[in-house]
């Protein structure tokens, strides 16, 4: 039977008055579950603690002196908490304080359980466990998150020994062989209406990614744990992965070297690929159309513009000897296009590596130098060190060339 058939119930009827009711008064909602109660840390709920704190969904219960050490933010915190206390004891207030209870905890935001509960394992570890901490079965997620709170919280002392055994444990050879770049978390399921309050949930717990160490290097302005990330940066740019997310990255941090060299392989994919890549923005776009031009315009010019020569001592006569450097400079970039006709027109960097690696073949007699290096006898290793400071100052400076000041 169709439910066209039936007539709607008005509503003034006893059926409908009752949903109504039922539905102010939150009586359909009895059969779903509401929020569960917080946890407790099975390992930093300690008896004879004195202060409790809820992070996420955890109450951790530790002791306040452990917390102040290192002259961390905690200790401004709770003395301004002993300060409100003293003023409600003065004007007769009996509210019970923050911290006392798993009733009423301090309630810490933005931090993960994980992160707070390796803040605890520093603050309370034994000697053979932070020994531990700087070998090479360190656990990285936990010395990550370590790092992260204590930057927070400016445990200074803490944070700085926590980012040198970072430092050391990517240090080692093949230590981001399987670091994943970034993590694609799934979509959090849509909520049901009328579900009431959601339930916090406890963040999902992964090895540190390259895109989090990154960040947690610049944020900390560690400089060689930052060099081991862009290393890894680069080496994925080589195999032309994740470009343009080592480009966002690099932009958000200002890191010079990622930039250019992530511009530089994004623009050898060409225009149609471009398009292709729903993670670009349109300034990029433009800046990449900047690059080819502005790249293609210097190659063309770069054979007439040798760079200075420092001469060696011995050398008899700079005018000639600065005449030949500049024969034998616009030689090599020009043969260097026809020994690999294959690349392409805007490829700078791999024509300038290639032009460099003939001068040095050349300067070494690894293969003949056609007389070019005849008159410059004493200038030979001036010659290549010219060269080599040229190419790595276009290398520094790749990132200029991508610009949407054009």
């Amino acid at each position: 039977m169709d439910l066209e058939d039936h007539p709607a119930l008005p509503p003034d009827s006893p059926l409908m008055t009752m949903t109504h009711s039922f539905l102010n008064d939150g009586m359909l909602l009895l059969s779903m579950p509401g929020p569960r109660p917080p946890t407790r840390d099975t390992a930093y709920y300690i008896a004879d603690g004195n202060s409790v704190l809820l992070v996420e969904h955890t109450l951790f219960r530790v002791h306040r002196s452990v917390l102040t050490k290192d002259k961390s933010a905690f200790e401004t915190m709770f003395q301004l908490a002993g300060e409100a206390d003293s003023a409600r004891s003065d004007t007769s207030m009996t509210a019970p304080q923050e911290g006392e209870s798993d009733d009423n905890p301090i309630r810490l935001q933005g931090d993960t359980a994980d992160e707070f509960r390796a803040l605890l394992w520093a603050l309370y570890a034994l000697p053979h466990e932070l020994t531990t901490a700087m070998s090479g079965e360190a656990d990285c997620t936990l010395l990550v998150n370590l790092a992260r709170i204590t930057h927070k919280y400016q445990f200074r002392n803490i944070m700085t020994w926590a980012l040198a055994a970072l430092n050391q444990y990517y240090s080692r050879p093949g230590a981001f062989d399987d670091v994943l770049t970034t993590i694609v978390l799934p979509p959090t399921p849509p909520t049901l209406p009328h579900a009431g309050p959601t339930t916090p949930t406890t963040s999902p717990s992964h090895p540190p990614t390259l895109v989090q160490i990154t960040e947690l290097a610049a944020l900390c302005e560690r400089a060689d744990l930052l060099e081991c990330a862009l290393a890894r940066w680069k080496r994925l740019i080589g195999e032309n992965r994740d470009l343009a997310l080592a480009l966002a990255i690099g932009e958000r941090f200002n890191l010079r070297p990622v930039i250019g060299l992530a511009y530089h392989a994004l623009m050898l994919r060409g225009k149609a690929h471009w398009d292709t890549e729903r993670e670009l923005t349109r300034t990029q776009r433009v800046r990449l159309l900047a690059g080819y031009y502005a790249l293609t315009k210097l190659w063309d010019a770069l054979p007439g513009q040798p760079p200075p020569l420092t001469h060696g001592a011995r050398c008899t006569s700079q005018q000639r000897c600065a005449k030949a450097f500049g024969t034998l400079w616009r030689t090599v970039l020009e043969t260097a296009t026809q020994v690999m006709p294959g690349l392409a027109r805007e490829d700078l960097l791999g024509k300038i590596m290639l032009a460099e690696s003939m001068m040095k073949a050349m300067v070494e007699r690894e293969i003949p130098s056609q007389g070019f290096l005849d008159n410059m006898p004493h200038c030979r290793e001036s010659a290549l060190m010219a060269t080599t400071m040229r190419m790595r100052e276009i290398k520094d400076s790749l990132a200029d060339y991508f610009s949407d000041d054009f």
